[in-house]
């Protein structure tokens, strides 16, 4: 479809680079002919919400921005131009500490500020992330981003956040760096950085910063046209979602993420693994929701989806589902539906060898966790958090829900095996 001659004017140009996307929107707006109430009519809000859209400077409901800017027919490039946070060359100068120079001038104390921060662990470290997501950093040119992508996919996988966090604002910088090309695959490659950023922020309870992260790795996945990052990107924002207590919202989502994959034909083990991850958050979605039904039947759905998958995952696939990772998530969706016995039947001939990152095999033994505890069996609970912890500290010590099962274990069953030593792996400093 040729793109409007307004959206290549100097005025639009203009407003992308200043990062005005409420600019952008009256521009379009006016450009159709619009009034504030008839765009709201088509936006589901009032004439005031349009307008105060158009004039902040801050974005507070990313997901209504974006709605707004392609009614009015802003072209999803521009939109993710002017979303993306300014550069520090762009931004006002700014100290990190009493000394009145700007931080711009002094990129020995940028790193020496990193490097402090990565070692203080996620707390310092989202502060940094939050730095990051402000203003984007300086393109670090720290090697090929496919590489750094890949390692930092790594650290995930063997639930080492702080490490991860650390790495996040140079992939930022580069990846921001890269779409300036307008290549689709290097817009793909920072919607991956934007939801595997999501991914950790969820499991650390920071669900405000896990939507704000979300939400951009959705815009760079829909400006990309991929529609195996759309369909991660959508996943993590499901999630946020479901944790903010807004399921029929994230069951939309899900089920609109769910038909798109669907419609790609599923000819590819990567769109087949798509299909059946978005099948199964979906279930856990409908589950959470107590929806039983729909959940019980998905899960089948996703269980006929895997069978065509291999029993481990490829190593660098961007869904890592398999059967035996359905078989989990089923113990999760049952705890969901709470019923505790369906999920430890669900469970009870998965073993950690099935699984080949130390995450998954850590996940399986939170999940059964919760179930046992869910069945007041103290011993089989602790049983299985230590070998979550031993096969991940993070799944146990970083998430908040979790390290609850374990207060409340040190609670009440202060001398089952196992659980002083779980109290104090979750005491050390997160």
């Amino acid at each position: 479809m040729p793109v409007d001659p307004l959206w290549n004017s100097k005025r639009a140009r203009e407003l992308a680079a200043q990062r005005q996307t409420g600019a952008l929107i009256r521009l379009g707006r006016e450009h159709r002919g619009w009034t504030l109430a008839a765009l709201g009519g088509r936006l589901g809000c009032s004439p005031a919400t349009v307008s105060r859209l158009e004039r902040r400077g801050r974005i507070a409901d990313f997901a209504l921005v974006q709605r707004a800017a392609l009614e009015v027919g802003v072209p999803r490039h521009i939109l993710a131009t002017s979303l993306v946070p300014p550069s520090p060359a762009a931004a006002a100068a700014t100290t990190v500490s009493a000394s009145p120079r700007p931080a711009e001038e002094d990129p020995m104390r940028r790193r020496t500020f990193l490097t402090a921060t990565a070692a203080a662990g996620p707390t310092a470290l989202l502060t940094g992330l939050d730095d990051a997501l402000a203003n984007t950093p300086e393109p670090a040119g720290a090697g090929p981003l496919d590489a750094r992508l890949a390692a930092a996919r790594d650290l995930y996988d063997r639930g080492a956040h702080r490490q991860f966090l650390a790495s996040i604002p140079g992939l930022l910088a580069d990846g921001h760096a890269a779409v300036s090309s307008r290549s689709s695959l290097d817009q793909a490659r920072l919607s991956a950085v934007y939801s595997l950023a999501s991914a950790v922020l969820i499991k650390l309870g920071t669900y405000d910063r896990a939507r704000l992260t979300a939400d951009r790795a959705r815009t760079w996945a829909e400006a990309s046209g991929s529609p195996l990052a759309a369909a991660a990107a959508a996943r993590e924002l499901a999630i946020v979602l479901r944790h903010q207590d807004q399921h029929a919202a994230a069951q939309r989502l899900m089920t609109s993420a769910a038909t798109a994959v669907e419609a790609t034909g599923l000819r590819t083990e990567a769109s087949l693994a798509a299909y059946a991850q978005m099948l199964c958050t979906l279930a856990y979605t409908a589950a959470r929701g107590g929806q039983r039904p729909d959940a019980l039947a998905m899960t089948e759905e996703a269980r006929r989806a895997a069978r065509r998958l291999p029993s481990v995952t490829p190593a660098g696939r961007l869904f890592s589902i398999s059967p035996a990772a359905v078989d989990l998530y089923a113990v999760g969706i049952h705890w969901a539906l709470g019923d505790a016995g369906a999920a430890l039947e669900a469970g009870k001939n998965l073993r950690a060898a099935q699984f080949s990152t130390a995450e998954r095999k850590a996940r399986m033994g939170t999940d059964m966790a919760r179930a046992w505890w869910a069945w007041n069996r103290p011993e089989q609970t602790a049983r299985s958090l230590l070998d979550a912890y031993r096969a991940s500290p993070g799944e146990v010590r970083d998430r908040p829900a979790i390290r609850g099962i374990v207060q409340q274990l040190a609670d009440r069953h202060p001398h089952v095996g196992g659980v002083r030593e779980l109290r104090a792996a979750v005491a050390r400093p997160v």
